[in-house]
């Protein structure tokens, strides 16, 4: 029941990064993407800072400081990774391959570091989830290809793996909201320099400085602190893959709240999405797996 509830906090997060889109659709049109990123890191991390300090759950005891540094680091890198991924390759390919790397990578990671060879519900799930963002985007209009914006887009999908490997380690040992505070301020800090080069005047508008409140509060302090305790009870692997609900909530918002048409396919894969990401919530209900890191433990003892 713990893990079932865990990979809900998980999906609940994702659907809170899927308000994203929806967000910058209405932003102001002098807001550039990579600031909007980096605005949202900024807001973001001051807002949890300030709640762990009012709370005053803020330890800075035992951090192992090397884990802390990759994980603000993996979480900076993919602002303005994803970002001009989508800038150089569209918003269908660039959203696809980074989104639909991370599963993969973080699959990987696991295999290599923790040796544990990710089980067949999970690669079925995964696909299942991929194939459906796949068809979700091709409702898209236009679809180019640039060859260095792929890699961004890879990039950025290994960004968010590493970022959802290394947290997972950090929740098991210190209350969640203190991760996602530290973290993501030294995140913030990381890409300050970014706020210098683009326009910030849109920040002072009333429909920008609500834009930057919800996506800095609501998607990116609340969405990654329910993130971090979701990942108290499940491995990053399948963090990752419930992680594609992202795309499945842009897309319904685009279509009840944008008004946006969706293709036969795109509704193909929105139910692609469902059936992945449905399996791996079932998969947890009918087999009680034991813990992947205590199984890395175990092995290693």
């Amino acid at each position: 029941m713990q893990k079932q509830s865990s990979m809900l906090l998980i999906l609940l997060a994702a659907m809170l990064w899927g308000t994203t889109g929806t967000s910058q659709a209405f932003a102001p049109e002098a807001a550039h993407p990579i600031a909007i990123g980096a605005v949202r890191l900024a807001v973001g991390g001051f807002f949890l800072l300030s709640l762990v300090l009012l709370t005053g759950k803020l330890t800075l005891k035992d951090w192992p400081l090397p884990t802390i540094f990759l994980a603000a680091i993996s979480m900076a890198a993919y602002q303005p990774l994803f970002f001009s991924a989508v800038l150089m390759t569209g918003v269908a390919v660039g959203t696809v391959v980074a989104i639909g790397s991370a599963p993969i990578f973080s699959g990987v990671i696991e295999w290599l570091v923790l040796r544990n060879r990710p089980g067949t519900i999970w690669w079925l799930s995964t696909l299942l989830s991929i194939a459906g963002c796949l068809l979700l985007v091709m409702n898209q209009a236009s679809v180019s290809v640039d060859p260095f914006g792929i890699v961004l887009a890879l990039g950025a999908g290994m960004s968010f793996a590493v970022y959802t490997f290394v947290s997972r380690d950090l929740v098991k040992t210190h209350p969640p909201l203190s991760v996602v505070a530290v973290v993501f301020t030294l995140s913030a800090l990381l890409l300050s320099p970014l706020l210098f080069l683009f326009d910030l005047s849109w920040v002072f508008s009333l429909r920008g400085a609500g834009i930057s409140l919800h996506l800095g509060v609501l998607a990116t302090g609340i969405a990654y602190l329910l993130f971090a305790r979701g990942l108290a009870h499940v491995s990053s692997s399948t963090a990752v893959t419930l992680s594609l609900g992202e795309p499945l909530t842009a897309a319904l918002l685009g279509v009840f709240v944008l008004r946006e048409t969706l293709s036969l396919l795109s509704w193909v894969g929105i139910l692609l999405l469902f059936c992945g990401i449905g399996l791996l919530i079932w998969s947890s209900r009918s087999t009680r797996q034991p813990d992947i890191v205590e199984l890395a433990k175990e092995k290693h003892s």
